[in-house]
């Protein structure tokens, strides 16, 4: 076993390597010992540091809530509306988080986990997630791309719905399309349908293909 300095560097491996394991088996399937051997520690130290696994699924819900929040930004931000102008696909929660996230994080399928969890942490991002939404709405139809319609609160909501299923069903549509739909070459099928529904709704024509190499 690794001899690792008690300190803030020890704490941070201990919690990515706990939402690796999260993501992939839940933390109802994980146990500390399993994570501590994971981190290359020993469970003590894992106590130690977060006082049980308990309060080590909270700091790791905290810290995805946080990393979300920092990837939002792009989509809130001081000149979002010039954005979703020049570039409608911008709204996309789902384009925007595959831009950041390197290929094989975690994240997406923590999110997932998350969000159906029965925890403050799920609520709060999903409520962050929906104000987001209503803000790209709002800058969709500020330039003109979109109407808010009857009920903007509903249509934001619906919006949403639509881009989490990219996380929520993962696994799902990768497996009918043959590709990962959060990597590269998935967002480069997916983007394009889901900005031609949103500018157009299913009667639009497809929209044209991007000249290689952008």
């Amino acid at each position: 076993m690794r001899s690792i300095p008690e300190d803030r560097t020890t704490r941070a491996l201990i919690r990515d390597e706990a939402l690796g394991l999260f993501a992939a088996h839940g933390p109802d399937s994980v146990t500390v010992r399993r994570i501590a051997a994971a981190a290359g520690v020993s469970p003590g130290l894992v106590v130690h540091h977060f006082g049980s696994k308990d309060g080590l699924r909270q700091e790791v819900d905290q810290y995805v809530v946080a990393v979300f929040e920092a990837m939002l930004g792009e989509l809130t931000g001081e000149g979002s509306a010039e954005a979703f102008d020049s570039d409608a696909s911008a709204a996309s929660l789902s384009a925007a988080f595959t831009r950041h996230l390197p290929a094989g994080s975690p994240l997406p399928g923590y999110l997932r986990r998350l969000l159906l969890s029965d925890t403050d942490a799920g609520r709060l991002l999903f409520r962050r997630l929906y104000e987001v939404s209503r803000t790209a709405l709002d800058g969709l139809s500020a330039a003109g791309l979109a109407a808010p319609g009857r009920d903007p609160e509903a249509r934001a909501a619906v919006l949403l719905a639509n881009d989490l299923a990219v996380f929520l069903l993962r696994d799902r549509i990768g497996e009918v399309l043959g590709t990962d739909p959060l990597s590269a070459d998935g967002m480069a099928r997916w983007a394009p349908e889901v900005l031609g529904i949103y500018t157009g709704w299913l009667n639009a024509p497809p929209p044209p293909e991007a000249p290689a190499g952008t």
